[in-house]
Parts: structure tokens; C-alpha cells; sequence
């Protein structure tokens, strides 16, 4: 340690000093707090942060027996992911990864490795794209029938809206070419089931299938968080969970085992419904639910997304959706009603007027409400103003421009193409925008999200000037949207996003400074620690 800092740390006997549990000294400490301001150090006792500001003013007050020297690395806010999905990431470890294929052949080859007990007899993968194959079709049963004959074989597109299965699954699960199911499709063709489900018909399997222990979801959620410890996630949001789920969460935070922070949007199923309808919010420690996830419509890749023209590649289909506009206006009254907050998943232009214009007919104007629009994929510039009108919040993953740049155009056509992945535009309307990854749809890493908003490049750098570059946001925006601006989108912004005095001790220590240092190097930074209420949750030395 430097003499002088010897010094300062004992300018005063510590009975006139202020006793904590750490002090961080010598740091590089973005605090994202209202004015952007930057620090040096921090007191931190308890799990909350006491002061915030110079190294030699922090010593002066300050005494602790835990002292670390940052030598100016950079401090960061916890990074918290807008939207997410956090336990079935946990569970999806026990699947097959299916990301990353290059052909039906390939997704079967890795199938035969499957290891069945880790999922009830199943073979069950996620993660394939047909749009990665040289076949670009989706693929059909015969040849999963073939080698799994009398294994059940459920496999789901990387986007969650589409899935596979094979015949003995069929039977298990009882659906065949007379099953029908609103706001989705049992593909048949040539009077044949192909064994592809398109959005809820998935659930047709989805309730049947044997992972729903909360033995199995306690596992599935402590690899999860340890996973997104490593890539400095504090906080997760959660799109989307089933009662059975939200209570598994609870029961493992109950148990002390919880660490990451959940903010979860609760699935508008019956049964999860009413029970929050009779109970109100649920809040634990480390857990919040306070809002519903709906689905308005499907997604891009799969052709589901609703559009107000049909598909350019696919000119007799405008997408599917989830709900009829008066079912849609009464449930999202009864969430009002409730005082609960609304998150819709709304892809195309359709689904996003339609969501819009539905929620303004509730909201009324400006309000505190905080609504949101999930993923805001391809919006009207007529419906933009809408956003800031009746204070809607757009939560949007950036890294799905630079996943979808190369198919979108062809669903999209080159004039629609200009009002996709317009975060630069959504940010505008309200000053703001909630920042994600969608994982495990996309990579859990959020470096790789700020990259996306602030180059619109792949992670092999492509394209060289940059996906629609005009709708790149700054750093410093960038930063907002996975920390203050996300916590403001759960109504966490008074305890955590920003790094001040009394809001939780989260925060992620980097190897390199993502607002300083060229862009290209952003692919290459590196967590070093990653704090949750003042303990050190993941070390990259240890």
C-alpha cells in the first residue's frame, strides 16, 4: 500500500472512524446515479453501500479490516439482465444443446447422446434454427421416429416458439392431426402430423413433460445463478413463470439458497392467476413478482410475429396471435385492477400497434405504471409517439438485431426492415429503454448485449459498418439500460441500478473499461467479481 494511504487509513483512531464491513479504494467507480458521476471508492457495511465518493475522504470516515486496492479498475453497477429466462435457463443445462447446428443430421447426432435420466426418460434439446441449416424448412418427425422409436423425443427452436416431436411422444402426449389449441398450430401436412408445435401448442406438451420437481428446479436455478454470477449479472429478470415455478424460486430464497436477485413476470394461466389475484405480490428476499407476462404473438424466425402485411418469403401469412382484442382488453383490465404491472411480448408491427393501442385505452395518459412492450421488434414510426404518449416502456434484447440481420430482411422486405430493431428510435420516446438478452434464446453474457446496442456487430465484427448503424445508442446509454434503467423497469430503482448510498452493494468488476477503451476490444473484456449485497459471488482468481 502506498505510504500515504497508510497514513490516511490511520489519520484517526478507528473509535472516531465509521466500522464496515469493506472499503473499496483506488477504483474507477461509474456510479450511474442521476448526474453519471464518477468515484473512487466505497464503504460498504451490512449489504448496502454506506458512502460513496474520493479515496481519501472515504478513509477519513471510514474504518474497516477489509480494505481492497483496485489500482484504478473499472466498477460498475450489478448488471441486470430486462428480460430473461433465468430458471429455464437452469433447466435447459439438463437438455441437449442444440444452438449452433448446421443441419437436422447434426441435431439428431447430438441427440444420441442425450442422457435420459437427468429428464425423465425424455430426450429432450433446445436451442436448433433451421435458418442456420442449408435446408432453411422446418424439419419433420420421420427421421426421430426412426432412430428414437420408443423414446419421447421433444426438441425446442432456439426462440421458444416453435418445437419438435417425435411420434412416441405424440402418443404420450395424445396429439394427433384433430389437436387444436388457441394461439397455435399442430402442423399437418399431407394429413399427417410432421410433429412441429408453433407457440401454445407447445403447451400441449409442455404440462405433461417430467421436470417440474422442486428438487430438479432448486438444481436447475443454483447453476443458473452461478453461470450468470460469472458474466457479472446481479439481478435477472424473469419473463414469464408458471405458479409452480414462482414458488419453487421462493421456497429455494426461503431456504437461503437464493442469491441472484428475481424480479418474475407470472404466466396469466388460471391457476397462476387467482392465485396471485387472492394473494397480491409475492416478496422475499431475493425474489418479486409483481407482474404478468402475455403473449401477443409469435416470433420473427418462425414467421409467428403478427404483421400488418403478410411476410415478404411467405406472402399468405400475417403471424399468429395469442388473443382475440376483446380477450386481450379484458384480462389486461383485470391486471389493472389489480395494480399489477403488464408485460407483453410483441414482436411485429401488428402485435405492437395492437398492444399499443390496447394499453392506451387503459392507461389513459401519462401514469406511473410502467407497462412495457417486450422485444418491440418491428414498430410503426406512426405508433412510436405512443410509447412516450401513455408511458410505455420498451424492454428490447439488442443482440437479436445482430442474431436475426441476416434472415430479417427476407421475412421483412427492404423498406420494412427500417422500422426493425429501432432501439435508437424506442429510446427516444420515453428516455429510455430496458435492456436484455432473452437468454437462453441468446447468450447469457450482457457484455454481449451492450456490444450489439452500441456497434450492431456480430461477435465475428459483421458487418463492418454495422447492422442499421443509425440506431446505435451510446455507451453510456447502453450501460443505463442493463442497470438504472432496468431497475426502474421493476420499480427497484430506489435500491439497486446505480451505485449510491443505501442501495444494495451490487456491483461487477471488469478487467477493462467498457466506455474507454476502442470497440473492438469490447469482445474481449473480462469479469473479475461480482458483488450482491456486499459479498463476492464470483471470482475469476479463485
Amino acid at each position: 500500500m502506498m505510504p500515504f494511504l497508510f497514513a490516511l487509513l490511520f489519520a484517526n483512531a478507528p473509535d472516531e472512524r465509521l466500522e464496515c464491513d469493506w472499503i473499496i479504494i483506488n477504483a474507477r467507480i461509474y456510479t450511474v446515479d442521476s448526474a453519471f458521476s464518477m468515484a473512487q471508492a466505497m464503504a460498504i457495511d451490512d449489504g448496502y453501500i454506506m458512502e460513496i465518493g474520493k479515496t481519501d475522504s472515504i478513509l477519513a470516515h471510514y474504518w474497516s479490516l477489509n480494505v481492497s486496492d483496485l489500482e484504478g479498475k473499472p466498477v460498475y453497477p450489478g448488471f441486470i439482465d430486462g428480460h430473461c429466462h433465468f430458471l429455464h435457463y437452469g433447466v435447459d443445462l439438463n437438455y441437449t444443446d442444440l444452438t449452433n447446428t448446421t443441419s437436422y443430421y447434426d441435431v439428431i447426432e447430438r441427440l444420441k447422446k442425450h442422457d435420459i435420466a437427468k429428464t425423465g426418460g425424455w430426450v429432450i434439446g433446445r436451442g436448433w434454427d433451421q435458418n442456420d441449416w442449408e435446408i432453411k424448412e422446418f424439419p419433420s418427425r420421420e427421421a426421430l421416429d426412426k432412430v428414437f422409436p420408443e423414446t419421447p423425443v421433444y426438441i425446442e427452436r432456439v426462440d421458444g416458439h416453435a418445437a419438435l416431436i417425435n411420434g412416441r411422444a405424440m402418443q404420450l402426449l395424445e396429439i394427433n392431426e384433430q389437436s387444436q389449441v388457441a394461439g397455435g398450430i399442430v402442423e399437418v401436412k399431407m394429413g399427417k402430423c410432421t410433429g412441429i408445435l408453433l407457440d401454445n401448442a407447445m403447451e400441449l406438451a409442455k404440462k405433461k413433460m417430467p421436470t417440474k420437481s422442486k428438487t430438479f428446479l432448486t438444481t436447475a436455478l443454483l447453476r443458473a445463478q452461478q453461470d450468470c454470477f460469472a458474466v457479472g449479472l446481479t439481478s435477472v429478470q424473469d419473463a414469464g413463470l408458471e405458479l409452480y415455478e414462482l414458488l419453487a424460486i421462493k421456497a429455494t430464497d426461503e431456504a437461503n439458497k437464493l442469491k441472484m436477485r428475481v424480479y418474475a413476470m407470472a404466466t396469466p394461466d388460471t391457476k397462476t392467476f387467482n392465485y396471485l389475484l387472492e394473494n397480491g405480490q409475492i416478496q422475499t428476499a431475493h425474489l418479486k413478482v409483481q407482474s404478468f407476462k402475455f403473449y401477443c404473438d409469435g416470433a420473427l424466425g418462425s414467421r409467428g410475429a403478427g404483421l400488418l402485411k403478410p411476410y415478404s418469403d411467405d406472402p399468405e401469412n400475417t403471424g399468429i396471435y395469442y388473443f382475440t382484442p376483446d380477450s386481450f382488453q379484458f384480462m389486461a383490465q383485470r391486471v389493472y385492477n389489480m395494480g399489477f404491472q403488464l408485460c407483453t411480448h410483441a414482436i411485429g408491427d401488428s402485435a405492437n400497434r395492437f398492444t399499443l393501442n390496447t394499453y392506451a385505452s387503459i392507461l389513459q395518459g401519462q401514469n406511473d405504471l410502467r407497462w412495457r412492450i417486450e422485444h418491440c421488434q418491428v414498430v410503426d414510426k406512426s405508433d412510436l409517439p405512443k410509447f412516450g404518449q401513455y408511458d410505455i416502456l420498451p424492454s428490447v434484447q439488442p443482440v437479436h438485431a445482430t442474431s436475426d440481420m441476416y434472415w430479417a430482411i427476407d421475412r421483412l422486405g427492404p423498406e420494412r426492415i427500417k422500422n426493425a430493431y429501432a432501439y435508437k428510435d424506442l429510446m427516444k420516446q420515453n428516455g429510455m429503454y430496458i435492456g436484455g438478452s432473452d437468454f437462453p434464446v441468446e447468450n447469457i453474457d450482457p457484455l454481449y448485449g451492450f456490444y450489439a446496442a452500441v456497434a450492431r456487430k456480430d461477435r465475428k465484427n459483421y458487418p463492418d459498418k454495422g447492422f442499421q448503424k443509425d440506431q446505435a445508442v451510446l455507451r453510456t446509454d447502453a450501460l443505463k439500460a442493463m442497470t438504472i434503467w432496468a431497475a426502474y423497469g421493476s420499480f427497484e430503482e430506489s435500491v439497486k441500478g446505480s451505485l449510491e448510498a443505501n442501495k444494495y452493494a451490487d456491483f461487477v468488476i471488469l478487467d477493462k473499461d467498457i466506455l474507454a477503451i476502442p470497440e473492438p476490444e469490447l469482445l474481449t473484456v473480462k469479469v473479475l467479481k461480482t458483488v450482491v449485497g456486499g459479498e463476492v459471488v464470483y471470482d475469476a482468481e479463485k
